[in-house]
């Protein structure tokens, strides 16, 4: 039987380079975001409220998987909406009866993520929390007692680097601001905690931090070609490849005590440079 792959975030980006990964590698897949087709109009602005559409679907990421021969079940969810999250999951075990990697990849996309203590809302930072802590935490909850059941799988959680540094400029003068980053600083301190409660269990927990990566979100954010290359961008296919082999490749364990695996720095040291 083939292993599934849980890839939230799956319509453009990290989350459909990792979707293709898993399924050229055999796996069949369920693929969440909230573009089900090209040219659906949703919320990206990370200063102010910005509705647009961006390249990008579930429908092609999932044609581009079961060219590969997986079997991929496509299911529109949201972050900010909590019971979309979890009939995802109920559906994912429904389908497949199990779910052998979780890959929280997406994060939330809108106002709050850039803006200054003083000047950030509320409700914005209700937002970011729902959507980059509780969302995660619904389908660990929903899809790691079935892992603890068969003694194997793996969670991964995609967090930032600047949960882990200070800003060198407020958010925009070039850094980043308070509420994003303090919201993937809580997911990163997922990891130990259940590495600690299920220890020996055969399920691995990472946190992954991908780089630089120019999205389709920053890019509608103003980010472009010419401003990235300051950052030496890395590919999404190279984070694909890092979340594959943390999730499958015996070697991957001596990495498990890490509190975040830094993905450019491991792509280089196991497959060269990033690209």
């Amino acid at each position: 039987m083939k292993k599934v792959a849980f890839i939230t975030g799956a319509s453009r980006g990290m989350g459909a380079a990792t979707a293709i990964e898993f399924a050229r590698r055999g796996f069949n897949l369920v693929l969440t975001a909230r573009t089900m087709q090209e040219g659906e109009q949703h919320e990206y602005g990370s200063w102010k409220p910005t509705t647009t559409s961006l390249p990008g679907s579930l429908e092609a990421t999932g044609e581009a998987a079961r060219a590969h021969g997986a079997e991929v079940l496509l299911l529109r969810s949201d972050i900010l909406d909590l019971a979309s999250v979890q009939t995802a999951a109920d559906r994912a075990l429904e389908h497949f009866s199990k779910v052998d990697v979780l890959f929280n990849n997406a994060c939330y996309q809108g106002p709050g993520n850039m803006q200054r203590v003083l000047e950030v809302e509320i409700e914005q930072a209700r937002k970011v929390y729902q959507g980059n802590i509780l969302a995660p935490l619904v389908l660990v909850k929903a899809l790691l007692p079935g892992m603890l059941e068969r003694a194997s799988g793996a969670v991964i959680n995609m967090v930032s680097g600047s949960a882990l540094s200070d800003p060198p400029a407020p958010a925009d003068e070039g850094g980043w601001g308070f509420v994003y980053p303090s919201s993937k600083a809580a997911l990163i301190r997922m990891m130990p905690a259940l590495r600690v409660e299920h220890r020996d269990s055969g399920v691995r927990f990472f946190s992954v931090e991908p780089g630089f990566v120019l999205t389709e979100v920053m890019k509608a954010n103003g980010f472009d070609d010419k401003i990235a290359q300051r950052f030496k961008p890395t590919a999404p296919e190279a984070v694909a490849d890092i979340v594959y082999w943390l999730a499958e490749d015996a070697a991957a364990l001596e990495h498990h005590q890490r509190t975040v695996i830094f993905a450019p720095q491991l792509h280089k040291k196991l497959f060269g440079e990033v690209g």
